[in-house]
């Protein structure tokens, strides 16, 4: 994974990468580093694409309530 790709993913999560630091318990500075001085985890990449898909499917949950169909 380069810069240009996480940046990407974090717009879909929708998280900053204080956000992102933050939730995975990291230094905010360590996760700056990625793509510079530093290469980037072997799971970042994954963890995105995994919680990007689990917001997809929130979203989805929602409107089902909304439209009567779930509880």
């Amino acid at each position: 994974m380069d810069s240009r790709e996480f940046k990407v993913l974090l717009a879909r999560a929708k998280l900053s990468k204080k956000d992102f630091a933050e939730m995975v318990g990291i230094n905010h500075q360590s996760v700056n580093n990625w793509g510079c001085s530093k290469e980037f985890p072997y799971w970042v990449k994954s963890y995105l694409e995994n919680y990007i898909e689990l917001l997809g499917y929130r979203e989805l949950k929602l409107r089902l309530r909304e439209a009567g169909v779930c509880s």
